[in-house]
């Protein structure tokens, strides 16, 4: 038995799935397969119950799952005492971002961080924010970005973004119409937005920052969620719009998502909460638990701006 086949364990086991562990240790699905094939091996026990969806801990691996976390995390730990490399700076940072941090916001931050700092590497993984999350808790990355929080013991979050969350629909003569009654009434309320219950609407997938978003905010509006005619979820924010602009249905989305299309006319965009915007923050969240690094801190401190 060994630390990387524990690694490997317990990474399954928070991804529910192989390949998806496969991809958050950077590593191949055959070499996971191989760690786990190992490990029950040497403990004559089968530690999952696998069927062709999903990967379940059998009753031995919940057994051997608490104590392999505790180990991982006490290598974590070690690790940060006594890496050098890491208290020098020079190390490849590793970083977990959902889609619309990953895809809008991180990219520009990483130009500011390479240009100033050149020399260093950095790892990037998207994710949707509950994931992310797990990455921070674990320490299988140095630093996340969530458009989300998800309260979980040692993290520490930061917004330093404030994202609008839209109604997209298609851009058709019925929702044109809606658009022009909210364009002549700008401090229109929350009750004129009741007409989202009767369309059929698209959200992103479970574990989303912008699901859980998008949900408390139509709560917060008045808008029963387990009415909703919910026809699809899906993981893809180009999916999506492209499912709206053909008028499969309406979706709530990021504004930075959603931008181009709106701009093009390709969708109509619709504010959430009357004439208020319906916000959220991106957060940046870090494990309070390990010692931040002093590279981490230098990108931190890029990304705040200072």
């Amino acid at each position: 038995m060994n630390l990387k086949q524990l690694e490997a364990f317990v990474s399954i086991a928070d991804e529910g799935s192989f390949s998806r562990a496969a991809k958050s240790l950077f590593l191949t699905q055959p070499t996971v397969s191989a760690h786990i094939s190992s490990l029950e091996q040497e403990l004559n026990v089968r530690l999952f119950v696998r069927n062709t969806k999903e990967v379940h801990l059998s009753e031995d691996g919940k057994v051997l799952y608490g104590y392999a976390k505790q180990m991982i995390s006490l290598e974590k730990q070690i690790e940060m005492a006594f890496d050098k490399t890491r208290k020098e700076g020079s190390h490849c940072i590793r970083i977990a971002a959902s889609s619309v941090p990953a895809q809008y916001l991180v990219p520009q931050i990483l130009e500011r961080f390479s240009r100033k700092y050149p020399q260093e590497q950095f790892k990037l993984m998207e994710t949707d924010s509950a994931k992310v999350v797990e990455q921070v808790v674990n320490y299988n990355v140095d630093i996340g970005f969530t458009g989300t929080v998800f309260e979980k013991k040692y993290c520490e979050y930061i917004p330093f973004y404030e994202d609008e969350l839209v109604v997209i629909t298609p851009n058709s003569e019925k929702f044109r119409k809606l658009k022009e009654a909210e364009n002549n009434q700008p401090g229109e309320s929350n009750e004129s937005k009741m007409w989202i219950q009767n369309e059929a609407v698209i959200l992103r997938e479970e574990g989303s920052g912008t699901r859980k978003e998008a949900e408390r905010l139509l709560k917060s509006m008045g808008i029963n969620i387990d009415k909703l005619n919910i026809v699809a979820s899906m993981e893809n924010s180009e999916t999506i719009k492209r499912s709206v602009s053909r008028g499969i249905g309406i979706s709530v989305l990021s504004r930075l998502a959603a931008e181009e299309e709106l701009r093009e006319g390709k969708i109509l965009g619709f504010s959430l909460g009357g004439g208020n915007k319906g916000s959220r923050n991106i957060n940046i969240v870090y494990n309070k638990n390990f010692q931040m690094s002093a590279l981490t801190e230098k990108f931190l401190r890029i990304v705040k701006g200072e």
